[in-house]
């Protein structure tokens, strides 16, 4: 099998959406063919959750999931030589899952609400993931992505949040937003298993996809 890639989705905060973006981007690759395996890592088990219901619909793609705690590093490197994609779910907080899933992984995708709050954590996963680069895994990637957006042109909340990211050119900005809207949260609650790429809502759609196509491609 061709080897891909280890796409690590964590944050130090809770509440950013991690699960849903974990979710949706194993979604969307499984509709692309792909052999794609979620890691949930969280206690919570909202992605495992979401797997279950959807392993009911045989008419969906296939989107394997397991359940990983404590140190996930051998796991994901045994779990990357049998699937294409590896999409890990980490728990919000500065867990041990999180640490040694940043040692095996290829991709760290961090989600970032655009409030003050969720910014101020940056400079903390900053610092870690630059630990980790230097001293573990040199070739991991690093890309933020603003997450649950408001969808009220307005409120120039991400506009603020993107200068921010300015003062840390080694955190690459996803030009991707994802923005507040309904359908995520019925991707996780319906108990259907479905991303939205399989739902209808063609913004919501757009997004995931460009959110992909922009941490593989590295085309921001």
């Amino acid at each position: 099998m061709e080897y891909e890639m280890i796409i690590l989705i964590g944050s130090q905060k809770g509440g950013v959406g991690k699960s849903t973006i974990s979710v949706n981007l194993s979604a969307a690759l499984a509709t692309q063919g792909k052999d794609v395996v979620l890691v949930d890592t969280d206690r919570q088990s909202s992605s495992s959750n979401w797997a279950e219901d959807r392993s009911e619909n045989p008419k969906l793609p296939v989107v394997n999931c397991i359940q990983k705690y404590d140190n996930i590093r051998a796991s994901l490197v045994d779990l990357n030589s049998r699937y294409e994609y590896v999409i890990v779910d980490a728990a919000g907080r500065d867990s041990r899952e999180l640490r040694t899933g940043l040692v095996a992984a290829d991709v760290f995708l961090m989600p970032v609400r655009p409030s003050q709050f969720d910014l101020d954590t940056i400079p903390t996963m900053r610092d870690m993931v630059s630990d980790v680069k230097e001293e573990l895994n040199p070739t991991l990637k690093f890309f933020a992505v603003l997450s649950m957006g408001p969808t009220n042109p307005i409120i120039n909340e991400s506009e603020d949040a993107q200068r921010f990211f300015s003062e840390y050119p080694d955190i690459s900005l996803l030009s991707t937003i994802i923005r507040e809207r309904k359908v995520y949260r019925d991707s996780i609650s319906s108990g259907r298993g479905m991303g939205v790429i399989e739902l209808d809502n063609t913004k919501a759609k757009h997004e995931i996809n460009s959110v992909i196509n922009e941490v593989l491609n590295n085309d921001i």
